[in-house]
């Protein structure tokens, strides 16, 4: 069983049991939440596409973490004009488990 999801504009898979960094959500550690634009639902036999969404279908995570990714670096320059900068940057992330993928009636 798995199911293809949105959230904060990219698209991930849910399996039970996985752990996913997903785009900053509010919440605290160990609260639950659930994402409900599914894309693709897959319960081992049946495919449902939606158009846009699949109806019916929400995935239930647990929050597990929330933090920042490792920095990037960001160096900008123009040769022989003397100009440099460099900027850091860190994402905000929250890792969530997913415990189950839920098909409401």
């Amino acid at each position: 069983m798995y199911a293809i999801f949105k959230s904060g504009g990219r698209q991930y898979e849910a399996t039970p049991g996985a752990v996913l960094k997903l785009e900053k959500l509010p919440g605290e550690v160990g609260e639950s939440v659930t994402l409900d634009e599914v894309l693709l639902f897959s319960d081992g036999e049946q495919v449902q596409v939606g158009q846009p969404l699949v109806r019916n279908v929400a995935i239930q995570a647990r929050i597990v973490e929330q933090g920042r990714h490792r920095k990037i670096v960001v160096f900008k320059s123009k040769r022989r004009k003397d100009y440099q900068k460099k900027q850091g940057h860190r994402q905000y992330f929250t890792a969530v488990r997913i415990d189950g993928i839920e098909k409401q009636a």
